[in-house]
């Protein structure tokens, strides 16, 4: 291969050898077709190995003072920077024991002395020429490692996108929710790293489910697209059968993500655990919640999640129809709703993260402006609103 041919003309090779006439024997050899760098101690050796240009290749005497040849490449394989340098001993020691030494080190071939300068030059350049072909394939391996890791960035990156494109959707519908979305994906997320090493949670919370929860989260309310206006933007409390309306958005959200999902011909962890998500966070533990009225372990474990998160933060949450609830308050009606509304251990762990939880309402918390362009948008939508 001419890329071969090229890289092997221009290798660098590292000789090492305590004797003089050794080094000029081989740099005279080498030097017309390699370029030649001499060390005559070990200790030279491994730094003209680790300094500069790597050499190509190293023929490495073993009997040296003060530091043998076996221990300069046993060195040079533990250093990540010279490991994958092909060693050749060149060496009186030829014993089959002396041999086996040599490769469990990682050498890659012994060369007898008095050498044979064709044979020396004939091993010199198959080594160098194998060595030329697997620093291209280690190249083109690192390579397409960049590249696969690049495009799953780019992939998360659309993912995160769309899902923030969609709970946006909803939330134009809802305008009056302002950060809950962005809340709640931290509240669960915060909730269930407190809960992974809790006996009942460990096996399902790891670091995965709970990056795709944080992934998944925010898609709970995207069924709200599909509420009338006239229920949605309605300010204060429902009607029995207006209340049944709004019940569905659990359903049209796990449908809307179900439609998706399909329409990609496969199935994808984060939107499956959006669907748990958005069709379970309204039920109860005590199965009095919507809509499939399930109980206990049942309700999915994202969605026992969720339902914290997102009563949490509908309590301490100013509407344009109710002031916000303090901490304090919210925390109470958390408390009680221990083994009826909420799992009764991920309660235990809400109370222990209270101050977390405080924290995240704050960073992400709404604007009065924001606030303000609610209402007017409210009172648009009722007909209170007056022209100027």
């Amino acid at each position: 291969m001419d890329l071969e041919v090229n890289l092997v003309t221009k290798a660098t090779v590292l000789v090492v050898d305590d004797s003089p006439d050794n080094l000029t024997l081989l740099n005279e050899l080498l030097k017309d077709v390699y370029k030649v760098k001499l060390a005559n101690s070990g200790e030279k050796a491994l730094k003209l190995a680790q300094s500069g240009k790597l050499p190509d290749l190293i023929l490495l005497d073993i009997m040296m003072p003060v530091m043998d040849g076996y221990e300069v490449c046993r060195q040079l394989m533990d250093n990540p920077t010279t490991r994958h340098i092909p060693v050749i001993f060149l060496t009186a020691k030829v014993t089959v024991e002396d041999e086996k030494r040599g490769f469990d080190l990682g050498a890659v071939d012994y060369i007898a002395k008095p050498i044979s300068p064709p044979i020396v030059m004939a091993r010199v350049k198959n080594h160098l020429e194998r060595k030329a072909r697997a620093d291209f394939l280690r190249d083109k391996s690192d390579f397409l490692e960049i590249e696969v890791e690049k495009r799953t960035r780019e992939v998360s990156a659309i993912q995160d996108v769309t899902i923030l494109a969609m709970a946006s959707l909803a939330e134009t519908r809802d305008s009056d929710t302002g950060n809950h979305i962005r809340r709640t994906q931290f509240y669960v997320k915060v909730l269930a790293e407190k809960l992974r090493d809790h006996p009942r949670f460990a096996a399902t919370l790891t670091d995965r489910y709970i990056t795709t929860l944080f992934k998944s989260a925010p898609l709970h309310d995207i069924g709200k697209v599909g509420i009338p206006d006239r229920i949605l933007l309605k300010p204060g409390h429902f009607e029995p059968h207006e209340f049944e309306i709004m019940k569905t958005h659990t359903t049209l959200g796990r449908d809307a993500i179900e439609h998706a999902e399909q329409s990609l011909g496969m199935q994808v962890e984060f939107l499956s655990m959006a669907k748990e998500i958005a069709l379970g966070h309204q039920e109860k533990w005590d199965g009095s919640g919507y809509p499939q009225s399930l109980s206990g372990d049942a309700i999915p474990l994202s969605a026992r999640l969720m339902a914290i998160a997102d009563v949490y933060d509908a309590l301490i949450s100013r509407r344009v129809y109710k002031d916000a609830m303090s901490h304090d308050k919210a925390v109470d009606v958390i408390t009680q709703g221990r083994d009826r509304h909420f799992d009764p251990d991920m309660v235990d762990a809400f109370l222990e993260l209270q101050s977390e939880f405080r924290t995240i309402a704050t960073r992400y918390a709404d604007s009065d402006q924001d606030m303000a362009e609610k209402k007017l948008q409210l009172d648009r939508f009722t007909g209170t609103d007056s022209p100027d």
